[in-house]
């Protein structure tokens, strides 16, 4: 089992950068491919941004160029890094893993979910 927990969310303005971390334990998670899913009032979860175990990333079109997803094995930690905020990015943002995700970008595919952390950008 992992146990996954988000942290870094807030309230902050349009156009500043805001870092989410997810801590894992149970497991290490250098096996895991992980991933950022994130879920606004009345719309579904919708892909974020993943990261193999190799470090090989994938991005939403929505965020590619202002959000940048890490890892860091030795802290089990998986990190999002979101630049240029848009209050359209407001949402829960929850983190996600799994061994072998069948399609990264894809919720079905992983086991293990953290509680999410509220992101409200306003402009």
């Amino acid at each position: 089992q992992v146990q996954l927990v988000e942290t870094g969310g807030g309230l902050v303005q349009a156009g500043v950068s805001l870092r989410l971390s997810c801590a894992a334990s149970g497991r290490t998670i250098s096996g895991y491919a992980l991933a950022w899913f994130r879920q606004a009032p009345g719309k579904e979860r919708e892909f974020v941004a993943s990261i193999g175990w190799s470090g090989g990333s994938t991005y939403a079109d929505s965020v590619k160029g202002r959000f940048t997803i890490s890892r860091d094995n030795a802290k089990n930690t998986v990190y999002l890094q979101m630049s240029s905020l848009k209050p359209e990015d407001t949402a829960v943002y929850y983190c996600a893993a799994d061994s072998r995700p069948t399609k990264y970008d894809d919720s079905r595919s992983y086991d293990y979910w953290g509680q999410g952390t509220q992101v409200t950008v306003s402009s």
